[in-house]
């Protein structure tokens, strides 16, 4: 039998161990404590440009189509330390959902780089006036149009105004477009998923067909595709649907314009499109280019 002195030997030595324990708990703790600070610290926005970046941004909800001039903060796209060396050197480039987001960005740099730029729009005219002036400001023309790129007579009209003011059209950038996620699929309302095909689709289509005659040998077609149409969205099916059929319509055309020395690239949304934010429990739409539309 284990006399009760052994016994109580054994039992201190598990308070010992015990304690131990505990030690070794407290000393993990503090150290999450230090690595989770350490952590927060470094997951901010990457500061590897030449301006500081926000690591965050407050909530907000803004009625569609939004515009980019209620935005806060508002959005960078001057690129300021950016150079032009004259890559665009007098052409002329019509950007679809040109007033704001991507297409602001593409207009302005375009700009820089020589271009003279038609923005066609859906009903910002705030944000497409104030584009418009920061494409002056770079030295360069630009007008502006206010138009639904879904129908086929108003894309052929915005072709015919680009003639008739400057004699031609270089580059088609194809970048308006809606989105607007869904939890579940039964709430993907007949309206909602017509609206998305037609915008997105239907209007590149519509634009491309009302321009391409007037495309000479050396002319380029942009079109805004997305992640999305790779690895599809559980909340974004109509969009996600839209931006496939927008990645494999550019390899056919581009294709089929080969011999007529008309280029044609789709390029992703930008910031990697990572998989678009969650999805946008903002939701967010882009005749006017990352928004919208």
């Amino acid at each position: 039998m284990n006399k009760p002195g052994k016994l109580d030997a054994f039992a201190e030595n598990a308070e010992q161990a015990a304690r131990r324990g505990q030690i070794i708990q407290e000393e993990v703790d503090h150290a999450d404590k230090r690595n989770a600070a350490r952590a927060e610290k470094q997951n901010g926005a990457m500061q590897a440009g030449a301006r500081p970046y926000p690591d965050s941004f407050p909530k907000q909800h803004l009625k569609k189509p939004g515009l980019e001039a209620e935005l806060d903060p508002a959005p960078m796209y001057q690129a300021p330390h950016y150079r032009g060396s004259g890559k665009l050197e007098n052409m002329i480039a019509l950007i679809t959902g040109g007033d704001s987001g991507i297409g602001r960005a593409v207009a302005v740099l375009y700009a820089r780089e020589g271009a003279d730029v038609v923005i066609v729009y859906l009903n910002e005219h705030r944000d497409a006036e104030d584009t418009k002036r920061a494409v002056e400001a770079e030295g360069r023309r630009c007008i502006t149009m206010a138009g639904d790129v879904t129908d086929l007579r108003f894309c052929e009209a915005a072709v015919e105004e680009t003639i008739r003011q400057f004699g031609q059209i270089d580059i088609l950038v194809n970048n308006a477009a809606f989105q607007e996620h869904t939890d579940r699929l039964e709430d993907l309302s007949e309206q909602h998923f017509d609206r998305t095909i037609r915008t997105n689709l239907y209007g590149y289509f519509h634009m491309v067909k009302a321009a391409v005659p007037h495309m000479a040998a050396g002319s380029a077609i942009v079109m805004t595709g997305s992640v999305t149409g790779i690895e599809g969205s559980k909340d974004l099916l109509d969009y996600s649907m839209t931006k496939g059929g927008i990645h494999a319509f550019t390899r056919s055309l581009s294709a089929h314009l080969l011999d007529r020395g008309i280029r044609v690239n789709a390029i992703p949304d930008p910031c990697g499109h990572h998989s678009i934010p969650p999805t946008s429990r903002r939701s967010t739409s882009r005749n006017s280019a990352v928004r919208r539309r």
